[in-house]
């Protein structure tokens, strides 16, 4: 029998809000090691990092910790890899070059005779279209060229910030999971999969849909669940201290 996979998301590493477990960013890289050589992919689906801005010379050392988890994770045989969110999207080369782990944006894999397609799930719920506007501004060229400009703490105080602001004026904000499985259920078809795991709305479940199954491993700050996929089969598990 193979052994299993675990997908996992939205972390928001580097910041506490308000009832989030403690110390959880320990408690993630506990996970982590517990998985060495006793899995055969973690899929990491984005949001790792409450914001991440990869410069040529500079790499967050409050992380040192985790990027050694992760590191040992591929020692041990371990397939890794890492989605960009919409809060940590400027990833360079550090984590394919030093640690060993992929970076992509979409990601297909074929686990355990099935085909999975990975995405974050940002901007594709029809009603976050502030959202898809605000993201064209981030991925401009240009604009993140200037931010390079900034020292790299200046920057970090300035991305948290924004990101404190960003998460008040979303936290009343409606989540129409509707909206998340039709897009999810044409991503199976278009991309040939029978399962669509993503993140971003920090709902964990697991849905069927027409073309297959949907999941989402929830979040990493007020539950700590993630995803467990084993004899192709998906279930939801909570990380108990």
């Amino acid at each position: 029998m193979e052994k299993p996979a675990y997908f996992l998301g939205d972390a928001h590493l580097g910041v506490e809000p308000p009832g989030a477990v403690p110390y959880r960013e320990n408690l993630l890289i506990e996970l982590l090691r517990s998985w060495k050589g006793a899995a055969s992919h973690v899929v990491i689906l984005g949001d790792l990092f409450e914001f991440w801005y990869e410069y040529r010379y500079y790499v967050n050392k409050e992380h040192f910790h985790l990027f050694r988890a992760l590191a040992e994770l591929i020692e041990s045989g371990v397939q890794v890899h890492l989605l960009r969110g919409n809060h940590d999207f400027a990833y360079g080369d550090f984590f394919p070059k030093n640690l060993g782990v992929q970076v992509s944006s979409n990601l297909k894999l074929d686990i355990q005779g099935k085909k999975v397609f990975f995405t974050h799930g940002d901007g594709v719920a029809r009603s976050d279209w502030s959202y898809r506007i605000f993201r064209k501004i981030l991925n401009n060229p240009l604009n993140q060229w200037l931010f390079r400009q900034i020292h790299p703490d200046w920057g970090m105080t300035l991305a948290r910030l924004v990101g404190r602001r960003s998460r008040k004026f979303g936290a009343d904000r409606e989540i129409r999971l509707d909206e998340y499985l039709t897009w999810a259920a044409r991503a199976i078809e278009k991309n040939n999969c029978q399962i669509c795991v993503h993140g971003h709305h920090h709902i964990p479940g697991i849905w069927s849909v027409k073309t297959g199954s949907v999941a989402s491993p929830g979040e990493w700050i007020k539950k700590l669940t993630y995803l467990k996929f084993e004899a192709g089969e998906l279930s939801i598990e909570e990380f108990k201290k």
